[in-house]
């Protein structure tokens, strides 16, 4: 009798304990592999970043789970709505366009954009706009709209090319195929630092960064706006600052 006892209770114990394994649910962001310092790919294969670390310490603080996923960055929205994420935390800018098919958190961050070129270039930003050149710039990108709609608009003379990552456009800058890149400055900070170029000036307007959610998914989007205004009170927001963004 005292066996059945046993048994009688583990398995009420399992069954109390099934719903609340049920519930454990593990959030999936949605980021760009190749977007440093705010996401991408370390050496290792581990996702790492600004974003990265900042949606680690929202989720241990709010009480989820989380797991950083890997997106074509021109199809990543698409992939939020069609729920293979669950957000997008990945350098994103807050536009009108794409706030028609998502909602956005608070902005969390502001970024510039610029022009680089090879270190021994002499091609100044004011000449880009009215010369025959080449610049590379990354799809699906707010800053690429911006510089499509605004050579339309203003009839300037140089070839925009697209890549898959602004370090891939940087690459081919190095190697003589563009005569510039134009992107958000971290990503170019990054590159300046690492690769024989140079930041030559700046194009469009500052740009705010927010976290992405379906529109039907207000808990949410109330839940990670909470875990960023928690996040920039803490200490360990300046410490991020200084690790991902200040080297």
């Amino acid at each position: 009798m005292l066996k059945r006892a046993a048994f009688v209770i583990a398995c009420l114990l399992c069954m109390a304990a099934g719903p609340a394994l049920a519930e454990e649910k593990v959030l999936l962001n949605g980021i760009d592999a190749n977007y440093p310092p705010f996401a991408y790919v370390d050496q290792s294969g581990k996702p790492s970043g600004f974003d990265v670390d900042a949606v680690d310490w929202i989720a241990a603080k709010m009480g989820f789970k989380v797991k950083h996923v890997p997106v074509d960055w021109d199809g990543i929205i698409p992939n939020l709505l069609a729920k293979k994420i669950d957000f997008i935390c990945s350098g994103m800018t807050i536009t009108a366009e794409r706030s028609e098919k998502v909602n956005f958190t608070a902005p969390y961050w502001e970024v510039k954009n610029v022009f680089v070129t090879k270190k021994d270039s002499a091609l100044k930003a004011e000449e880009i706009y009215g010369k025959e050149v080449t610049v590379g710039m990354q799809a699906g990108t707010s800053e690429a709209k911006w510089m499509a709609d605004e050579k339309e608009k203003q009839g300037w003379k140089f070839t925009i090319k697209l890549y898959d990552s602004a370090p891939m456009a940087i690459e081919d800058l190095v190697n003589g195929r563009l005569d510039a890149a134009a992107m958000n400055y971290p990503p170019a900070r990054d590159a300046e630092k690492k690769r024989p170029v140079q930041i030559v000036g700046i194009f469009g307007e500052v740009e705010p960064f927010g976290a992405a959610v379906r529109k039907e998914d207000k808990e949410l989007l109330d839940t990670l706006n909470k875990g960023f205004e928690l996040l920039k009170a803490d200490p360990y927001w300046e410490e991020l600052i200084a690790k991902h963004l200040n080297k």
